[in-house]
């Protein structure tokens, strides 16, 4: 048994990474759909095949609980999967299995409020006090659905949310592109975005996990010292907290490490093997 990792690509490998740090003694299974990626330009339905089939060959191979480690598959297909495909899954395989998303324990970190949180909405003639802004780089897809805007909402009143779809960025970093290339893409991305709303977010959400393999040249982007909300990291405090309260997962226990790809087997590009510290090559799924 173990856990699985799912995503379009190699972007899930900066949630995976975190993930194996803080459970150093698990097993995972990774698998990239890079068949089929990016997901940001695709059908909703689409996006919910694509994500069902992935987390069906987790299952089948092993996997107790499959992180969504995809903000677009988190966003479109999560929930439909939760509530009308893993019940009859869970009677075919006779044993507990689960899918979790990445942008609940997102949310969690920007607004520092537990997902149950719901404001109390201001009187009629009360104003905020201040309203501070949190960008969201993200794909069309993840844009499209406003799952940020709605769920920062209900529990921050005094949090005001925009996204930024940066359609082919995904793409681009999957290819490996030269950093150059990647850093006009994310400069027009964030100077985009301050057009539109007067200003520089005073915090900024990293929508794609593609986008973490490069969040320094977002870093350098954006003014000094402005806040980019550490994804991995929040999913792994929120994944921390699940396994503590749902003992019933098994999740294998002798550190196994594997890497799936739907897509062409072998060697990942230069920016992936730099960005995980080593060389890394993906069997075929």
């Amino acid at each position: 048994m173990a856990i699985g990792v799912f995503d379009s690509g190699v972007g899930g490998l900066t949630v995976h990474r975190e993930l194996t740090r803080r459970f150093p003694a698990r097993d995972f299974i990774y698998l990239a759909d890079q068949a089929h990626a990016p997901y940001g330009g695709r059908s909703g339905e689409d996006i919910v095949e694509l994500t069902k089939t992935g987390c069906e060959r987790l299952f089948d191979a092993g996997a107790s609980v499959v992180v969504l480690a995809c903000n677009t598959a988190s966003a479109i297909a999560l929930r439909r999967l939760q509530q009308t495909w893993l019940p009859g899954l869970r009677e075919r395989l006779g044993r507990p299995v689960n899918i979790l998303g990445i942008i609940v324990p997102t949310i969690e970190a920007a607004t520092g409020k537990p997902w149950s949180f719901e404001a109390e909405r201001p009187q009629e003639g009360e104003k905020v006090a201040s309203i501070a802004i949190t960008g969201v780089f993200c794909t069309a897809a993840t844009a499209i659905s406003r799952v940020y805007e709605i769920e920062i909402d209900k529990r921050r009143e005094d949090i005001a949310v925009f996204s930024e779809p940066c359609p082919g960025l995904a793409g681009l970093i999957e290819l490996g592109a030269p950093r150059e290339e990647l850093k006009v893409v994310i400069d027009d991305h964030v100077d985009a975005l301050r057009r539109r709303i007067g200003r520089h977010p005073d915090k900024a959400i990293l929508g794609c996990t593609h986008y973490e393999i490069v969040a320094e040249l977002f870093a350098q982007a954006l003014p000094a010292g402005t806040a980019l909300i550490e994804q991995p990291k929040a999913v792994a405090d929120a994944l921390e907290r699940y396994f503590k309260t749902h003992p019933e997962y098994d999740l294998g226990d002798s550190g196994r490490r594997d890497f799936l790809t739907t897509g062409q087997a072998g060697p990942q590009s230069e920016m992936v093997s730099q960005f995980w510290g080593a060389p890394l090559t993906f069997a075929q799924a």
